[in-house]
């Protein structure tokens, strides 16, 4: 039995399942999904350990700001963003370190 398996994960993004939830979606075209999905719907379509990148949900992260979904890029755990509803996703998405573009507009309030 092997003691580790392979990933095809460049990056990881771990968000709060409670603030998404009390967001009820806000993301994505139409304003109506999840970040969660929409992170991963910007992917290869792949699940899994087979995706270009990992979007973990999370339980409560005890920030819950009001309004906000709270994300973290698993590479730097020291920074953790308040994303708003409405944010374009590949913004959202470079700040997480899920692509290669670098957007950072209308993502934090500062």
């Amino acid at each position: 039995m092997p003691d580790h398996v392979q990933s095809n994960w460049t990056g990881l993004a771990l968000v709060c399942r409670k603030c998404s939830k009390r967001v009820g979606g806000g993301f994505g075209p139409d304003g109506r999904i999840a970040l969660a999905k929409a992170l991963r719907a910007l992917g290869n379509r792949r699940k899994g350990r087979k995706a270009d990148f990992g979007v973990v949900e999370t339980p409560c992260l005890k920030l819950c700001p009001k309004g906000r979904v709270v994300a973290i890029d698993a590479r730097s755990p020291e920074r953790w963003l308040l994303v708003k509803p409405g944010t374009a996703i590949d913004t959202v998405a470079a700040r997480l370190g899920l692509t290669g573009a670098g957007a950072e507009d209308g993502l934090l309030d500062r």
